[in-house]
């Protein structure tokens, strides 16, 4: 195993790393949506905080050798089930391919963001 480390995504805020990669899999940590530039939550809403959070995951994949477009699983987690259609049209334009997904409504996200993602995705060689 290996841990993912990268600046391009927010620094872990806890005992965990941005991702691992095992075999020829990548797993990413759930990301929030926080600018790993500024460590600000990007803006209020969900379509501002699920575009940094797939952004996040974004450059976790890349970081360990996979692309968004060889994601084969997500895990989505949102506030609210009433932006469940706003936070499908973000995501459908960042992840093509209609890999397997789970998504559910929780009480409460850290730092009280909108949302968070997690994906499993195939390394490209």
């Amino acid at each position: 195993m290996k841990r993912i480390a990268t600046k391009e995504a927010p620094a872990a805020i806890g005992p965990y790393s941005q991702g691992m990669i095992t075999g020829n899999l990548v797993y990413t940590s759930g990301q929030i949506p926080v600018d790993p530039e500024t460590g600000l939550i990007a803006g209020d809403t969900i379509e501002t905080q699920a575009e940094q959070s797939l952004k996040n995951v974004q450059a976790v994949l890349e970081a360990g050798g996979a692309t968004m477009d060889s994601i084969v699983k997500t895990t989505c987690f949102i506030a609210d089930m009433g932006d469940f259609a706003a936070f499908n049209a973000v995501y459908s334009a960042y992840i093509k391919g209609a890999p397997a997904r789970s998504c559910v409504a929780v009480k409460t996200l850290p730092k009280n963001v909108l949302v968070e993602i997690e994906a499993i995705a195939e390394i490209v060689r």
